[in-house]
């Protein structure tokens, strides 16, 4: 919020906490309605995210967006529903515990559009390893599998979810998405046999007719063309321009294979779905004595695997149940429709809850630790047609209920939230929805309690008498009206089998016919056991056997429902809300157009303004202590630039100094409250000054710095200067302070001159660069040419070269400490001329002192080690103490890292010879690539990690365990392994 709030009056105010006239409702359509204009679809109120579908691409979700939203504060960018599920991630893993958004609003808001960027999120956001991208990929898969089956085009939404979702999403404690679950609610299943004009079925129909394989089509029985079945022509539009069915067709099939559906499993999806369409194509004629009969079998063929003779029973007649007779009743034509749309109805409803119990399978999460919990509630959002019927009567009652908990849990949270933090809390008037859920739900007296004793009741109960009913026992309720109850001039716009309930929402309308056929939902006995009888293993999976056939009623559509809405608000109160309102900005999906009209009934049915007079219960803003002062603490000379005492009272200390008046803000226990939307502003805006005049003056300093560096790099250039004038006017004479450092400079330009201008033959005496007097030296009593000298220093740098190239073939990027080694000239003894006396060793090419530790016990032993063209010899002072022929010498080992020691491995047969050399050098590199060159041992040198290996004797071996510390050290350990620990 913050972030932005210099802003404002060009896209608004970010958060409507902040709005001066938070009562107003054409305040709050203004500020929505400036932001909307400006492509900004997303605004606060509080923690509440408002989104205002734009009907167009928005460059707003882009990966780089995502990471943008990842880990930032939630006021500090503008709003975003990345913003939304970020914090809501962050609160899980600090808190620990479970949440839920609840994303609602009308049909066509872009609910499920808002769901999918979340999900989205999440997959970008969370931890990745090959398990998790799995269980990502599943997730985000699951909803183009739930879509095609349980969404369809209505008059509102071409991608219309006619079914409510819950889906869980199971973090582990380091935030790695490792299962989920989801939850479905009230499938529209009338839909699969009738659909409105302008509306369609479920999508998955016209994705497998429009882009099905030619040989799958074939094999189904299925032709290209919608308008050959009954069940997807009736809404007069089998064909969309916003839906690219062929397309969604091959990303279903993608998706149920990423999801792990067998190929058996899929098949056998495809047959129902194309069976479904078939029994939709059977017609029924009246028969000599007005029975339905088949006038066509054609279509029997292609339904489950089932005899046609048997289906054919099934659907022409009842089987009734008289004591111990079972006795057969046939159909009327009617009935026989009513039998065939009702089994169309059970076996797509079945099929859909099999399907998304085959996803939770796919979703499920093993590991039996705990887990915290995401919820995400897509639900279906309050709906007003022209005609509405039970669906819409389900659905605006299902809102009802959300509206009421949602209300709860705002009003509880802000409470909350008053009193942890020792703030008095000021009650707020808002409207109270429970007069109409009690009107709905109440035992014995609800709408819901009256259809289900006139579905239940013997005799020829209608929709007429289910309205009359409710006419006699709530006709006095004064959110419940029909025609026989309204005064006249509410008469005039209600039919007779008409009842308009008076929700939070507004007024809807609900055409009573067909109310108690959709409650009941029957499906006649016979027709299930028809359906057991079919080879598809999902249909028998669907209707199993062991289901009862009782006698009783099942339980009715709407019980169902209700009882589902209460296992759901239990399933919410357990978690932490948060919230995404999704709008419609208008009825013709176009961009750009803002309807007040339509936005204000939004508004009012959303509850946003009862939320937004919730949250300014007294203060419109309040933030943490550390975050108000680390971003304000510039305003006062004393928290600038670093408060030394706590955050609480550097914020105290900063709104005195501000001038805040006493009754502007107040001060809780972790946090400040601020009353009044313009303190707030005043202080941002001195901020943005104050930020102003900060950069100036960082530049300043910056400037000022550069100066002065620019001047210390002028001084040190004019002392160089300085310096190489006064060395060459006393070049000639010894070398001193003054003139060492020129003198070095024309010994190296000379040769680097004269490796431009070497001989081309080493007999062409005149063509040497004349050198300067400093190089022209005396070297053991006897003064060189400059072609002797030259080639005598050329040869020496040859040798040099040669060995350093050895030991950057061995060493280079294996071991810690070789980058240091390159700088240091190779000798030929590092041992002193009293030592070199000894005639044995005349023949010696390379000296080093070293410390030998012993095989048993690992006491150190200073030792010299000295190469001959033969051997290797370790010597104490004198005596030789051991002698190794490179011919008996296997290898050398080294560790990685930054230490100096190395393990020489011999050969030898009996048990009386010495084992290894554990062996440390100073001068290591050195050592190793002299003996490699001498011994022709290039490739015995291994550099290893962790651990050597040595033979101790025959038959019985040690260890030398190499590790990095915080300090050096050589020591035995405990399991008698010499212990090397270098510094990190």
């Amino acid at each position: 919020m913050e972030a932005s709030l210099t802003a404002r009056d060009r896209v608004g105010i970010q958060d409507f906490v902040l709005l001066d006239a938070y009562t107003s409702e054409s305040a709050f359509l203004d500020n929505l309605r400036k932001r909307f204009h400006e492509n900004l679809i997303y605004t606060y109120i509080g923690t509440l995210l408002v989104s205002v579908n734009p009907y167009k691409e928005l460059d707003i979700y882009s990966k780089k967006q995502m990471d943008t939203y990842m880990g930032v504060n939630f006021f500090e960018l503008p709003p975003h529903i990345y913003a939304l599920a970020d914090n809501v991630f962050r609160t899980m893993l600090s808190e620990f515990n479970n949440h839920f958004i609840l994303i609602s609003g009308e049909s066509g808001a872009g609910k499920t559009e808002a769901s999918k960027k979340i999900l989205q999120f999440y997959a970008v956001s969370c931890p990745s390893t090959k398990l998790l991208n799995n269980v990502r990929d599943r997730l985000l898969l699951s909803n183009p599998v739930l879509e095609a089956f349980g969404n369809a085009k209505t008059l509102k939404n071409d991608n219309s979810s006619r079914f409510g979702k819950y889906m869980d999403i199971q973090f582990d404690h380091q935030g790695g998405a490792v299962g989920g679950h989801i939850l479905s609610y009230l499938l529209e299943k009338s839909r699969v046999v009738h659909q409105n004009h302008g509306e369609r079925n479920f999508h998955i129909f016209y994705q497998m007719v429009e882009g099905g394989e030619e040989d799958l089509l074939r094999w189904l029985g299925l032709e290209r063309n919608c308008k050959n079945y009954s069940y997807l022509v009736q809404g007069g539009c089998p064909k969309v321009s916003s839906i690219n069915d062929k397309s969604d067709w091959k990303t279903v099939r993608k998706a149920l294979s990423v999801i792990e559906f067998s190929e058996t499993d899929i098949e056998n999806l495809f047959g129902i779905i194309a069976s479904v369409l078939h029994l939709g194509n059977i017609k029924f004629a009246a028969d000599d004595r007005g029975y339905a009969s088949l006038n066509n079998n054609q279509e029997m063929h292609w339904l489950l695997g089932i005899p046609a003779q048997v289906l054919q029973h099934g659907l022409t007649h009842r089987k009734i149940e008289a004591k111990s007779e079972e006795v057969f009743s046939p159909f009327s034509v009617d009935h026989a429709v009513y039998a065939r749309d009702a089994l169309a109805k059970a076996i797509y409803g079945r099929t859909f809850n099999w399907l998304v119990n085959k996803i939770n399978e796919s979703l499920a999460n093993m590991d039996s630790s705990r887990k915290t919990v995401i919820g995400l509630l897509d639900i279906y959002g309050f709906e007003v047609f022209s005609v509405n019927s039970f669906e819409q009567f389900c659905i605006n009652y299902c809102n009802e209920k959300l509206q009421q908990l949602f209300i709860q849990l705002t009003l509880k949270s802000e409470q909350e939230e008053y009193e942890m933090e020792g703030i008095e809390w000021e009650p707020v008037p808002y409207f109270n929805n429970k007069i109409i859920c009690d009107l709905v739900e109440e035992k014995h007296r609800g709408i819901i309690s009256l259809l289900d004793e006139e579905c239940l009741r013997p005799g020829e109960a209608t929709d007429l008498t289910l309205l009359e009913k409710m006419e006699d026992k709530i006709g006095g309720h004064p959110h419940f009206v029909t025609h026989k109850l309204a005064d006249q001039k509410t008469r005039k716009t209600l039919e007779r089998g008409d009842f308009r309930l008076l929700h939070y929402a507004g007024e809807v309308t609900y055409c009573v016919v067909g109310f108690l056929d959709k409650n009941n939902d029957l499906l006649y006995r016979n027709g299930k056991e028809v359906m057991r009888q079919s080879k598809n293993t999902v249909i028998k999976h669907c209707f199993p056997s062991t289901e009862p056939d009782s006698k009783r009623r099942p339980e009715t559509v709407v019980t169902q429902f209700k009882s589902s809405l209460v296992g759901l608000t239990e399933i919410l109160l357990s978690k932490e809300p948060w919230y995404v309102r999704c709008i419609k900005p208008n009825e013709a999906k176009q961009p750009g157009r803002f309807d007040d009209v339509l936005i204000r009934h939004q508004v009012k049915y959303l509850g946003l303004m009862e939320h937004l007079r919730v949250r300014r219960a007294g203060f419109a803003y309040r933030r943490k202590y550390e975050i108000f002062l680390q971003r304000y603490k510039p305003l006062c000379p004393d928290t600038w630039p670093n408060w030394k005492g706590t955050a609480a009272e550097g914020v105290h200390c900063l709104i005195k100094h501000l001038g805040y008046k006493s009754d502007e803000y107040k001060m809780g226990r972790t946090k400040i409250f601020i009353r009044h939307p313009r303190t707030l502003f005043a202080t941002e805006d001195a901020f943005q000054v104050c930020k102003h005049k900060l950069a100036t003056k960082i530049e300043t300093c910056w400037r000022g710095l550069m100066a002065r560096k620019e001047r210390e790099k002028r001084a040190w250039a004019v002392k160089v200067i300085q310096k190489f004038i006064k060395g060459f006017m006393t070049r000639n004479e010894p070398s001193c302070n003054d003139n060492s450092e020129y003198l070095a400079y024309v010994r190296q330009n000379y040769l680097i001159r004269l490796r431009e201008n070497l001989p081309k033959t080493v007999l062409e005496k005149d063509c040497w660069l004349t050198p300067p007097p400093i190089m022209k030296e005396k070297v053991s009593g006897q003064c060189f040419s400059p072609r002797k000298r030259t080639t005598l220093l050329l040869c020496t740098l040859f040798s040099q070269l040669l060995l350093k190239e050895q030991t950057s073939s061995m060493f280079k990027g294996r071991k810690e400490n070789y980058p240091l080694s390159v700088c240091r000239p190779f000798l030929d003894t590092r041992i002193g001329k009293r030592i070199q006396s000894f005639t044995i060793f005349l023949e010696d090419t390379y000296r080093n002192y070293m410390v030998k530790y012993d095989r048993n016990g690992f006491r150190p032993r200073v030792r010299q080690l000295i190469f001959t063209q033969e051997a290797a010899y370790l010597v104490e002072e004198a005596k030789i103490k051991q002698r190794i022929d490179y011919s008996s010498l296997k290898g050398v080992s080294v560790s990685n890292l930054s230490d100096n020691f190395l393990i020489l491995h011999v050969t030898f047969d009996d048990i009386k010879q010495k084992g290894d050399l554990v062996l440390q050098c100073e001068y290591l590199f050195e050592a190793l690539t002299k003996m490699s060159v001498i011994a022709n041992k290039q490739n015995c040198i291994k550099v290893v990690q962790g651990s050597v290996r040595f033979d101790i004797q025959p038959g019985r071996e040690g260890f030398v365990d190499f590790k990095s510390g915080q300090e050096s050290m050589v020591y035995r350990a405990k399991n008698g392994h010499l212990m090397v620990v270098r510094l990190m």
